[in-house]
């Protein structure tokens, strides 16, 4: 792990201390500058947990990926910089349930033994700081109102009183969301192949790219711009995410 190179990939000078504020600084770093994607799933590319691959991926190429991939990588640059990190599978809620390891959230605990903190900059949009794992009454953020729920042995997240997901507690390791990747990177069933999407944290709002539509909110305003050519497309992955294509990702898998 080049500590440095990761750093300055999410435009932090000085690594942060291994403490609360340094985490909160991290997480919203991360969500501003690394943006949550599927284009991998729709350009053809295959999807690798491998430390070094998610490294080479994000930092080197300057691309950005889904939980598996950001929350992986994540995972190991708080890590080297101080922080305890525990793995966790979640259950997104949709029109059901879904699977085990459907989604990886991070508790994250300083290095003064404050924590567990929901750490997650793999889930699209969501809270912009960490979340008091431990707290049960609403915790105010910039992504709206979270609020812990115990479900027996398990933990739900809700966002302005809408489930998100549910937490398992038991600690895993990354491989152990390989077989799930996998399958959400290459079934028509997931989600993921309804279409390319790609979002990013920018100032009290996000900018996203899904499919043609480019979508801007800011303040509580919405804009939304269809783009009619694919030179259009290219240039929106590149101004507003950093990401440079040699074509289009493709359309929905289905």
């Amino acid at each position: 792990m080049d500590v440095n190179a990761y750093l300055t990939r999410i435009d932090l000078a000085r690594p942060p201390a291994p403490d609360v504020a340094g985490l909160r600084e991290l997480h919203r770093a991360h969500q501003r500058t690394v943006p949550f994607e599927n284009l991998s799933i729709h350009l053809g590319e295959r999807i690798s947990l491998d430390p070094a691959d998610l490294f080479d991926k994000i930092v080197r190429r300057r691309r950005g990926g889904f939980c598996y991939e950001l929350n992986g990588l994540f995972a190991l640059l708080l890590t080297e910089l101080g922080f305890t990190v525990d793995r966790v599978g979640a259950r997104v809620h949709g029109d059901r349930l879904g699977p085990p390891f459907d989604h990886m959230a991070l508790l994250v605990t300083t290095a003064d033994g404050d924590g567990p903190w929901l750490a997650d900059v793999g889930f699209g949009r969501h809270s912009t700081d960490p979340l008091d794992f431990l707290l049960r009454s609403p915790q105010t953020d910039p992504g709206g109102v979270f609020t812990f729920v115990d479900e027996g042995d398990d933990v739900d997240l809700l966002r302005d009183g809408k489930p998100q997901y549910r937490i398992e507690r038991r600690v895993r390791e990354l491989t152990d969301f390989i077989p799930t990747c996998w399958w959400h990177s290459t079934s028509p069933d997931s989600h993921f192949g309804d279409g390319p999407v790609c979002s990013r944290l920018k100032g009290d709002g996000r900018v996203s790219l899904s499919g043609r539509t480019l979508i801007k909110t800011q303040g509580g305003h919405r804009t939304e711009t269809v783009l009619d050519t694919d030179d259009q497309v290219l240039a929106a992955y590149r101004e507003n995410f950093g990401i440079v294509l040699g074509r289009v990702p493709s359309p929905p898998l289905r």
